[in-house]
């Protein structure tokens, strides 16, 4: 019995290691490489454009008798703007923008009862402005502030003509946006902007204005940004 219960052990062992040997190795797999969120660079140079609206702030006036009136308009606004960036810490910015603006019918008139009128108007903005933001990948907010300069357009008719005047043509802005690189290279923002000149005066004889010389903007714009070579990504 001993025996045979030997012989059929030795069979057994037999068996089993015959279909090991035709099963083969086990195929090897790689594992699976991580790939991490793409971590995007703002530190460089841009340039682009932006469109929107302009509109007077203050419009109080102090007044010898005969002034009867004010009138303020808003405006179309369209520019562009150059600048450059500096990313640190690591989702920190840093940079300088300049900026001019065209304005449409941007007006504040004064009117007399015999028709004497000052009229205040800028064809132009233009700043040159600090900046700092936060960025969180591909988003950007930021504030802003510096040196404001526009045109001279103070314009008198009848007794106005040839008046005393005391106008700045510079000033300065403060404001803040958002930006968004939607693209490679490419982003868009909305942006506000507030510009302050101080107080213009006009004098003629008796007649004599006085008030605040602001302005507000809202803008929507685009930059094109030279040093994007796309979101650097970090494998392992």
């Amino acid at each position: 019995m001993k025996k045979l219960l030997l012989v059929a052990a030795i069979a057994a062992l037999s068996s089993t290691s015959v279909l090991a040997a035709d099963l083969g190795a086990r195929p090897y797999t790689k594992a699976p490489a991580y790939v991490a969120a793409p971590v995007y660079n703002w530190t460089g140079f841009y340039i682009g454009a932006h469109v929107g609206g302009a509109f007077n702030g203050s419009d109080s006036f102090l007044a010898t008798p005969g002034i009867v009136g004010a009138q303020k308009d808003g405006s179309f606004i369209g520019g562009g703007q150059i600048g450059a960036d500096y990313q640190f810490a690591p989702n920190w910015l840093v940079g300088i923008e300049g900026q001019i603006s065209g304005l449409t019918d941007n007006n504040r008139t004064f009117s007399t009862a015999a028709g004497d009128t000052l009229r205040d108007r800028s064809d132009w903005l233009a700043s040159v402005t600090g900046r700092l933001g936060y960025t969180w990948g591909p988003g950007l907010i930021y504030v802003k502030g510096g040196a404001a300069f526009r045109d001279s357009g103070l314009r008198g008719t009848g007794a106005f003509i040839g008046g005393v005047t005391d106008r700045d043509d510079t000033g300065y802005t403060v404001g803040g946006g958002l930006e968004y690189m939607f693209a490679p290279a490419w982003s868009a923002k909305i942006e506000y902007q507030y510009y302050n000149f101080g107080t213009t005066t006009a004098v003629a004889g008796p007649l004599a204005v006085s008030y605040k010389d602001d302005m507000h903007t809202v803008k929507a714009g685009i930059n094109y940004h030279f040093n994007w070579g796309g979101p650097v990504v970090a494998k392992y």
